[in-house]
């Protein structure tokens, strides 16, 4: 199923949703994204294999998926970019990631066919020219990745926030935005807590995110945030939540008995 998120007839957001098979605990639901402008297009996190032949049939309808611009990688676990081989193959495109995670890449390819396409973002992020737009690539280091990025579109206003705002549900909830904040959050308070690092890095984020102009935040997994309003009770649930290293104790950190 195609979501499109956002069109004003030049500049176009798709979400595909379903394209794992997450049946039986299969493999943790991911979505991908799809940014047009005027004839150029970005992938974000396009996922590993059991994405690629349902994205690449879907994109057809919307874009020539030889005429790619761009991957955005927010970092480099496998259902972020296990996939970037066959795009390589298939299209002219570049592969922008953190800095940190440049020389990582290749080893998801074969041949030379990454050689001077894969291109790092610098910490502080960057612009990235897309048609007559930009695409931001927004810090997020530490969530949960060393190295990490989230894309922000300033036309559609929507901030793609890889793994910060992920819920563990199936494809079939995820294809609706968030409409109870509070009784959503059992589907993402255990995950938080484990990937993001510490509620320190949180706050820096969230501080962030509050001078952006931001009509939607939409994850790598699970259901969106749509509206200023469900975004600040996101941020607001986010700033104040205990994570990571804020919960480890030594009790974590014992080699197991004989």
């Amino acid at each position: 199923m195609t979501i499109e998120l956002f069109n004003n007839g030049k500049h176009l957001c798709l979400m595909f949703d379903d394209l794992v098979d997450d049946s039986e605990g299969e493999a943790v639901q991911a979505n991908q994204f799809l940014i047009v402008d005027n004839g150029q297009g970005a992938l974000i996190d396009p996922g590993g294999n059991m994405t690629y032949n349902g994205l690449l049939m879907e994109m057809h309808n919307y874009f020539p998926p030889k005429k790619l611009k761009y991957i955005l990688a927010s970092h480099a676990d496998p259902d972020i970019i296990a996939s970037v081989n066959k795009w390589m193959i298939h299209s002219d495109c570049k592969v922008m990631i953190s800095k940190l995670w440049v020389r990582f890449v290749p080893h998801f390819c074969s041949g030379d066919n990454s050689s001077g396409r894969v291109l790092g973002i610098p910490d502080e992020g960057m612009n990235l020219s897309l048609g007559n737009s930009i695409i931001k690539a927004i810090p997020a280091h530490f969530m949960h990745s060393e190295g990490n990025f989230q894309f922000y579109d300033p036309v559609s206003k929507i901030l793609f926030s890889g793994d910060m705002g992920a819920s563990l549900v199936g494809h079939t909830e995820a294809d609706k935005p968030v409409e109870d904040f509070k009784s959503h959050i059992q589907y993402m308070e255990g995950f938080h807590k484990r990937y993001m690092i510490s509620n320190k890095i949180c706050r820096f984020w969230v501080n962030m995110v509050r001078q952006m102009d931001v009509e939607a935040i939409v994850p790598q997994h699970g259901r969106s945030f749509k509206g200023k309003k469900m975004v600040n009770e996101f941020l607001n649930w986010i700033e104040a939540l205990p994570c990571g290293i804020d919960l480890m104790t030594q009790e974590n950190y014992r080699a197991p008995a004989n």
